[in-house]
């Protein structure tokens, strides 16, 4: 084969390969500019509000609102106070209709639960109701009021009065027991939380021991009372 027959060869299969290659080059697509990955997810606890001091309400029937709506009951009564003085604060209604003082301390860690800052101890009634030992009820309420403050909880104390179906000297004993209290552990105190309700036909339900609702009003301001100076030391405003 002659030079220039071999050259006409070369060129040729070039054209070829030209024809081949050129249109596979121009029919693959633009490479994808890179994707950004998922957005990083938002830490669920960043969008929670902080929580909010509480005030529990350990008590009860007379706590839990026993024959009344719960927006009735004496500690959502506090609640109101406190939204109205411009506070942070949650009220927890831990009552429970029935419960004596042992009942309540058994139960003490679920009333710790969350940011407690003080503790409303309404407890007794139902320990007199059925003449209970004094030293048991005092010696109960000890024990709930000993583990509030060894957690930094300051403590207001509730009295209450036994009936007078036991005898004079029982009924003094069971007064005697909270004042007791109140000195030893330097709490707050409020001598009876029914003060001005108990006896009151027209404070009271049809039974005549549980306040209605104007008498759960009456008892949140009792309570408010005494209740309104501790708020201003462990509670923000």
């Amino acid at each position: 084969m002659t030079r220039p027959d071999l050259a006409l060869r070369r060129l040729i299969y070039s054209i070829v390969v030209l024809a081949l290659v050129v249109p596979a080059a121009c029919g693959r697509a633009a490479p994808e500019p890179p994707t950004a990955g998922p957005a990083p997810a938002a830490d669920p606890m960043s969008t929670l509000e902080p929580e909010r001091p509480r005030i529990v309400a350990l008590g009860d029937s007379l706590t839990a609102g026993q024959g009344l709506l719960q927006s009735q009951a004496y500690p959502a009564r506090l609640q109101a106070h406190l939204d109205a003085a411009g506070y942070d604060a949650e009220v927890v209604n831990a009552g429970v209709s029935g419960d004596t003082t042992a009942g309540a301390l058994r139960r003490l860690d679920w009333a710790f639960e969350g940011d407690v800052r003080i503790l409303i101890v309404a407890l007794g009634g139902n320990d007199g109701l059925r003449g209970l030992p004094v030293e048991q009820l005092q010696a109960n309420l000890g024990q709930i009021i000993q583990t509030a403050q060894s957690r930094g909880i300051a403590v207001l104390l509730g009295g209450m009065e036994a009936p007078p179906n036991f005898g004079p000297e029982y009924t003094a004993r069971f007064r005697q027991a909270f004042l007791n209290l109140a000195r030893e552990y330097q709490v707050s105190f409020i001598p009876f939380l029914l003060a001005g309700v108990a006896g009151q036909p027209e404070l009271n339900q049809a039974d005549g021991i549980h306040p209605n609702a104007e008498g759960a009003n009456r008892v949140a301001e009792t309570v408010w009372a005494v209740l309104h100076p501790m708020v201003d030391i462990y509670v923000p405003q």
